[in-house]
């Protein structure tokens, strides 16, 4: 039996454990200083205030001032927590983590510079824990937490320089619902499954623009729809072979892509920008609710038109990036580049 410690009790992180607890593993879950709440009633009742799922019988609860209890003979340390957080999870707890501790992350997201590169989350939790040579791995692939906690068969890659230690990391891991790939693409894996949020919230826009053409809530065309995923898949292969990814690593996204149009936070923001909504009606329709994905589709999509202004990318290799762009930062209305996005010449 091995211990892993999970720090961050969001949904995912929190669902991570389960398949570990499901092979005889010890999980610790270790809240930030945001979540208390969810770690006191998961002592009191066993369940997941906002995964809304009973956790495994064998977890075990800690607040965050807990946390070197938590980590004192623990095999892994599993990092939970949102994107929003970066900055605090590597100054309380990189900088402070024993640094042969193999570490699995399951924050997903990009960070842009100055020139237009973008940047996966292993390469900056490293820069921002003080370059200290931490064991740092990550999940990529199409998963939501509610459907791990559920047990449905789900299929993802663990990525990292170590194949060794991965394929050790995935024997935790594995079940016969889980699934899991090892990878040392990191660039790829982490790109590719971030990337997937900015052409989610592309996707969703066909959701928006039919239930706005129809007068109906509801209204589905699927057309519309297939038509920007197909271009979005076009996209992040373009930008991803720019990035020096390997192909494989695309599929990865692609999956992340049809999960998140049908599953996730995203598909709120994009269905109401096609409704009509501006981008800042939307958001403060969708107040309260935690959108990760617009963080990375403002950085995702200012790195590519920085890159298209230096001439190291072309405007017509983007024209669905270059619109959510629009959309996002400029503000601009939802009109969809249809003819931008035909192959081949016509005669």
């Amino acid at each position: 039996m091995s211990i892993i410690t999970i720090v961050g009790s969001g949904m995912m992180g929190s669902a991570i454990g389960i398949p570990a607890a499901d092979n005889g593993h010890e999980v610790r879950l270790v809240g930030t200083p945001l979540d208390r709440e969810i770690i006191e009633h998961a002592r009191q009742t066993g369940e997941h205030l906002t995964l809304k799922r009973k956790l495994h019988a064998s977890y075990r609860y800690y607040q965050f001032e807990e946390m070197e209890d938590a980590l004192r003979g623990a095999d892994l340390m599993v990092g939970g927590g949102s994107s929003f957080g970066i900055d605090w999870f590597c100054e309380n707890v990189l900088k402070v983590v024993d640094p042969e501790l193999p570490i699995l992350t399951v924050t997903k997201g990009m960070q842009d510079d100055e020139e237009g590169n973008l940047h996966v989350y292993p390469e900056i939790f490293e820069q921002k824990s003080g370059c200290r040579g931490l064991k740092l791995n990550a999940v990529g692939g199409p998963c939501t937490s509610y459907e791990l906690a559920d047990h449905d068969d789900t299929e993802v890659t663990f990525c990292g320089k170590d194949l060794e230690l991965l394929a050790w990391i995935r024997s935790l891991f594995e079940t016969d619902y889980y699934h899991v790939s090892i990878s040392d693409d990191v660039i790829g894996v982490e790109a590719s499954v971030a990337m997937k949020n900015a052409y989610a919230l592309a996707v969703t826009l066909a959701v928006g623009l039919a239930e706005r053409r129809d007068g109906k809530i509801g209204a589905v065309h699927f057309n519309s729809q297939a038509a920007i995923f197909g271009q979005s898949a076009k996209e992040m292969k373009k930008l991803l072979d720019y990035m020096g990814a390997r192909e494989e690593s695309l599929m990865l996204g692609i999956g992340d892509l049809y999960v998140t149009v049908y599953g996730g936070r995203t598909r709120k923001i994009g269905t109401l920008l096609g409704r009509g909504l501006t981008f800042d009606q939307a958001m403060e329709e969708l107040k309260g609710i935690t959108l990760e994905s617009i963080v990375i589709t403002e950085r995702s999509a200012r790195a590519v038109q920085k890159k298209i202004e230096r001439g190291e990318l072309r405007a017509e290799d983007f024209p669905l990036l270059r619109h959510i762009y629009e959309i996002v930062v400029e503000k601009k209305p939802v009109d969809v580049p249809w003819t931008a996005f035909e192959i081949g010449t016509n005669p």
